[in-house]
């Protein structure tokens, strides 16, 4: 008979993701984020204290609060629905009718298996069905859903989610190429590896489309 944890640990270590949404309590907003401070503040308080940490430290004592602070202000932030972008469209007046790719976008991401950094970059594109969207928004929504606990293949598809909504297209595909250091600082402890994971929808599940992209990247990957 599986252990329970030992199950648990081979889906982490594996970094098997069980949902394709983000697996957040419907109670999740009942506090403020100062109270979600505060709590925080004391585990962490708790976890250097039980690792043998002198918290009376100059160099420690601030660092159950700024921990506390960074978790829910910074790296967690995009959990928050409140501080979702507000993603604009307009009109395609000059009629581009070709694909538009916006690259290696910074992403900053931390996986939800061991809390460790995931480091990389985005590529994102579109084809116009009538509409557009500001370059820097494109960027905004990556860095919305990666602030918050992740699997890069979820990442990956809520980008592209995201954006077919807000365009009103099937036609938009992302490409996100990132080390974990879960990976790479633990494990196996391998610093050369990388992880690379793709959703296409529409137009971009035809050959063609997905090369044309593929080679806007100067990727010769096969997906």
């Amino acid at each position: 008979m599986i252990n329970k944890n030992d199950f648990n640990d081979e889906l982490g270590n594996n970094h098997i993701a069980t949902s394709t949404k983000n697996p957040i309590r419907p109670d999740a907003f009942a506090i403020s984020d100062e109270a979600k401070i505060e709590l925080i503040k004391k585990d962490v308080e708790n976890i250097l204290i039980t690792l043998g940490m002198d918290l009376t430290d100059d160099s420690l004592k601030g660092t159950p609060n700024r921990v506390a602070k960074m978790f829910v202000k910074e790296i967690f932030g995009g959990l928050n629905p409140n501080k979702k972008p507000n993603s604009s469209t307009f009109e395609n007046k000059y009629q581009y009718g070709e694909m538009l790719v916006e690259k290696n976008i910074t992403l900053y991401s931390t996986c939800e298996h061991h809390l460790l950094p995931i480091i990389g970059k985005a590529h994102v594109a579109y084809i116009s069905n009538g509409t557009v969207v500001g370059l820097s928004k494109m960027n905004r929504i990556v860095d919305y859903f990666a602030k918050r606990p992740q699997v890069q293949e979820r990442l990956t598809m809520q980008i592209v989610q995201e954006l077919k909504k807000v365009l009103n297209t099937e036609d938009v595909a992302c490409v996100i190429d990132a080390k974990h250091l879960c990976v790479n600082s633990r494990g196996i402890r391998d610093i050369e590896s990388s992880t690379v994971t793709a959703e296409y929808g529409g137009k971009f599940k035809a050959e063609e489309t997905r090369r044309e992209f593929l080679d806007y990247l100067k990727l010769d990957t096969k997906f």
